[in-house]
């Protein structure tokens, strides 16, 4: 050590002397300089191959963090006594010795010199460094020299971050290779791997549960379940994907926290693959999350340098190719042949094998979907047969036929003021047919139906993911997961530290944290915000009100006889695409301004950070889609007034009506539009041509004459590199969490949601499975038990949505006035009758000034009496236009179905809820019997211990030392 002191000593007066020379670091792949100079940068690169965990001074080059592998010989040999061949770093994500696996990739901005900066070789531009000395030209702008020496002056700051950042994470046992503009001009990679210490080390802090040499038999219940599961195992098999990870094992691996101290309990015959990809990458994101960098004034993490441009990216590494003449079988491309095809959407997932790829928390999402999409298919079924039902009784219909019956010559009041004139009850003939469709007895049955079928759902789920997480080792996971809520967020930590600067404290005083006095003008700021967004979607809906009105009164007055036709239809159909732009357009912005939001709150872990995030967005989105919905299954026709008394507003501007059956059919129509609209402008647009958008404008940045060349020489960091960054599952849940709502909410008055829904999940499970496989970055593995807060938000609306459907039952359909006619005031106890009991006279001549129709004799007679869909006593009455008596006995009957409706089908959930456990029977006894074979596993091996101690034969302990890197 006193030797390489002093050598190091020598190097760095050498380096201080103003000779001009700047070590940049060769790759393997490039030529090696000859002579003493060669032989020197060999040397002084050879100490990056290794560093043992217990040496914290080691002599390495503070000033170049360069870690480079430079013996090919070496490497082959140490594969050779390894028996392991190397790897080719073209194919596989492996440093240039084909041997260490780059578990993780920081990427960064490499200034070139105007000089080189059409160069793309490496080894030239060390050299022009090198020969040319640093000398300015006689005739320079001042100017321009300044503005160069400021850029410099920013790009040395950033290289001494990173040479301090990656000199800790030397110092934590990592090994590292950088590689500086050899295809991708200006990018800079460095390529981390984790040798065996490192990642034994981590996996103890984090616990993760590993599998021990145990096993066990799996029992699978009683002897009719058993033949029951293999049953449906032989009947399903043609739905099973082909990839070695769905056939059920009789036996399991015991699994257990690792420890470095009880590695005999393992299986460590094969190294590496004991330690899979997706825990490698685990492993070091969390040493680069916790590693300091002090010139980033006391910044933590790799977030924050990822935040201050120190470093660019940084992204795990997918496992290989999956396609190509090279490309080798590897987890990816099985993912890609048998999940990520549009031609298997009818089989299963793969969900073991998403897993054990991408890690737990992306597993649950694409199980959880795959649970709702299954649970879809007897909802859709149904939805279906009420439709059909509808169908089938049209015809039967009293209440339509009697519309359609031009005997009855029922004269309607005009719709507007002025430009309507008085229409025929008869021209309302389709839009009553129409409705019926979706407006029948069967509704009430669809919609119960409907709020079992949510509790079911969620009981489903339940369950499942309870026997997920005994088959992936999760289910002790709560004991461990409190480290990971109680390490704090680095923006966090910034936060405090300013704190502690004001308060002239030292920056790592432990007593201060953010309080809530510290964060109220951030909750007032998102609480006015909040606000204030909700009011702007009120005022956005209004605003397509004013359209439909605005609109309707213009294509009466027009004298185009096309514009006059189907008025209504063309202004509900264009109010409804409105709408669905306005909340496409929204939905983007509000994402934003949440999380500028919740940012702002500064919250102090990543959990936090996230359901804050999430119930935000939540709210605002909710809104967002819901708002116009709403307005239009309780509030329009139902605040206009009455003739001669209409309600107006902003002047001159009449509060807009239903039409004769109701406004079930116009939200009908606004469901479906958002749904089919929704689904496929996010789907073709935002989840497919945006990441290709992205990824086209990214590889425009390279010459297109060496496109193709790059595509075959590039290796797979460099691949990678062009991939999408992956921004979480937030965007994929809100998607669906809508859908969800869509479905549950106003399903009574459009029993087709369930099946678009079903069409759109089958394509979305594809959809999202492609994107995650080749166009997005490997996300990192993230441990997860549940899906976390999402489970409450559909809770949430499951219990709403009963209350929703019992007002839409109630209020928007013609389902109660209905049964109160039969019941009540049929003369013979059937529906004729029916339209004219709900329709209500008005004397013409009541009309206000300047609101009667301007072409009274439109329809070739002069009218003195028309008709309104009210229940108001006529003006012949003591109380004209007053409400009447039926007013208020179908109020309190559509009342009184609320409450009934309510209590009924929630205590139906309930006791559905308490019938289905949560936990499978067979499930709850092999995690009980696992723990009682953890305890007496240890107990064998303490009695092995004893008699070993007894006979003078100690058991070795040959994992005392440190293992070779090359795992």
């Amino acid at each position: 050590m006193k030797g390489e002191d002093d050598v190091n000593t020598a190097r760095e007066d050498e380096e201080a002397d103003g000779s001009g020379e700047k070590l940049l670091g060769f790759n393997s792949t490039e030529e090696q300089p000859s002579g003493p100079r060669g032989q020197d940068s060999m040397w002084r690169n050879e100490k990056y191959e290794s560093v043992p965990l217990n040496v914290k001074e080691t002599d390495e080059d503070h000033s170049r963090g360069i870690r480079d592998a430079l013996y090919p010989q070496t490497a082959l040999r140490k594969a050779h006594q390894e028996n392991e061949r190397p790897k080719d770093a073209k194919l596989w994500p492996y440093f240039q010795d084909g041997l260490r696996r780059i578990d993780y990739v920081l990427t960064y901005h490499v200034q070139m010199p105007q000089s080189t900066h059409k160069q793309s070789s490496k080894s030239c531009l060390c050299c022009r460094f090198k020969r040319e000395p640093k000398i300015p030209p006689a005739h320079e702008d001042p100017e321009l020299a300044a503005q160069e020496q400021r850029l410099d002056y920013h790009d040395d700051d950033q290289r001494l971050r990173r040479e301090e950042f990656e000199e800790n994470l030397r110092e934590m046992g990592l090994e590292m290779e950088k590689e500086e503009g050899t295809k991708l001009p200006g990018v800079g990679f460095v390529k981390i791997h984790a040798p065996w210490d490192v990642l034994c080390r981590e996996a103890e802090f984090m616990k993760l549960k590993m599998p021990t040499t145990k096993k066990y038999e799996v029992s699978q219940g009683s002897n009719i379940v058993e033949k029951v599961n293999m049953f449906m195992q032989k009947v399903t098999a043609p739905l099973q994907p082909k990839v070695g990870e769905n056939q059920t094992e009789n036996e399991k691996h015991l699994s257990y926290p690792f420890s470095r101290e009880k590695q005999h309990l393992f299986d460590l015959s094969d190294r590496n693959s004991f330690f899979d990809s997706k825990t490698r990458s685990s492993i070091v994101y969390e040493i680069l999350k916790r590693t300091k960098c002090t010139k980033a004034k006391f910044i933590m993490g790799i977030s924050s340098l990822l935040g201050s441009g120190v470093y660019t990216e940084a992204y795990p590494l997918h496992d290989g190719d999956i396609d190509g003449v090279n490309a080798e079988t590897n987890d990816r491309k099985i993912l890609y042949e048998q999940w990520a095809s549009y031609s298997i959407f009818y089989k299963y997932q793969p969900i073991g094998l998403v897993r054990k790829y991408f890690g737990e928390k992306v597993g649950l999402y694409f199980a959880w979907l795959g649970v709702y999409t299954q649970m879809l298919i007897p909802a859709a079924i149904v939805g279906v047969i009420v439709f059909l039902y509808g169908c089938a009784t049209v015809d039967d219909n009293i209440p339509s036929m009697e519309v359609c019956d031009e005997r009855n010559n029922i004269t309607m009041c005009p719709m507007c003021d002025r430009a309507c004139s008085y229409w025929k009850l008869v021209t309302a003939c389709g839009t009553a047919r129409a409705s019926h469709l979706f407006d029948n007895a069967a509704t009430v049955f669809f919609a119960i139906f409907m709020a079992l079928w949510a509790t079911m759902f969620m009981e489903h789920w339940k369950r499942r993911q309870m026997r997920l997480n005994y088959i992936w080792d999760m289910t002790s996971f709560e004991e461990t997961e409190g480290k990971q809520k109680s390490q704090p967020r680095a923006e966090y930590e910034f936060h405090v530290m300013k704190k502690s600067l004001k308060k002239e404290q030292s920056p790592k005083a432990g007593n201060v944290k953010l309080t809530c006095r510290d964060r109220m003008p951030a909750y007032m700021t998102i609480i006015v915000m909040m606000i204030f967004l909700i009011f702007v979607t009120l005022a956005i809906v209004f605003g397509v009100v004013l359209y439909r009105v605005s609109i309707m009164t213009a294509l009466h007055m027009s004298s185009t006889p096309t514009f006059r036709t189907n008025i209504r239809a063309t202004v509900k159909t264009t109010a409804a695409i409105i709408n669905l732009i306005i909340i496409i357009i929204m939905d983007e912005v509000y994402g934003a301004i949440a999380r500028w939001l919740t940012i702002m709150e500064v919250p102090k872990t990543d959990k936090s950070f996230e359901e804050r995030l999430i119930f935000k967005t939540f709210i605002l989105k909710f809104a967002n889609a819901f708002t116009p919905i709403v307005y239009l299954a309780f509030f329009r026709g139902r605040i206009i007034g009455r003739p001669g008394k209409y309600i107006y507003v902003m002047g001159s501007y009449r509060m807009e009506e239903c039409a004769h059956a109701g406004c079930l059919m116009e939200l009908c129509i606004q469901l479906c539009i958002t749904m089919l609209g929704k689904q496929l402008i996010q789907n073709n647009l935002f989840e497919i041509g945006l990441p290709k958008l992205k990824k086209m404008l990214r590889q425009r940045k390279i010459d297109k004459n060496h496109q193709e060349e790059l595509n075959r020489t590039l290796h797979r960091h460099e691949k990678d590199h062009f991939l999408g960054p992956f921004v979480g599952l937030n965007p994929e849940y809100m998607e669906m969490i809508i859908q969800f709502g869509m479905v549950t909410l106003f399903v009574a008055s459009f029993p087709l949601a369930p099946l678009f829904a079903l069409l759109n999940n089958v394509i979305e499970i594809r959809l999202d499975a492609k994107k995650f496989v080749t166009e997005l970055r490997r996300p990192i593995a993230v441990r997860a038990k549940d899906i976390g807060i999402w489970y409450t938000l559909l809770r949430g609306i499951s219990k709403v949505a009963v209350i929703v459907n019992a007002f839409v039952i109630s209020f928007t359909s013609d389902f109660i006035p209905r049964l109160v006619y039969q019941h009540m005031y049929s003369p013979d106890g059937t529906l004729h009758g029916f339209v004219n009991h709900t329709l209500s006279y008005f004397n013409v001549s009541h009309f206000q000034p300047g609101t009667e129709p301007m072409q009274p004799m439109h329809l070739g007679y002069k009218v003195e009496v028309c008709r309104y869909k009210d229940y108001r006593d006529p003006p012949w009455s003591n109380t004209p236009y007053e409400f009447s008596r039926e007013f208020w006995a179908i109020l309190a009957a559509r009342l009184a179905f609320v409450i009934i409706f309510q209590n009924v089908v929630m205590l139906m959930s309930d006791f559905v809820d308490w019938l289905i456990p949560d936990i499978p029977k067979d499930i709850s006894i092999q995690i009980h019997k696992e723990r009682n074979l953890v305890v007496e596993l240890f107990m064998k091996q303490e009695r092995g211990k004893k008699y070993r101690n007894t006979m003078g034969d100690p058991s070795p302990q040959p994992l005392r030392s440190r293992p070779s890197s090359q795992a």
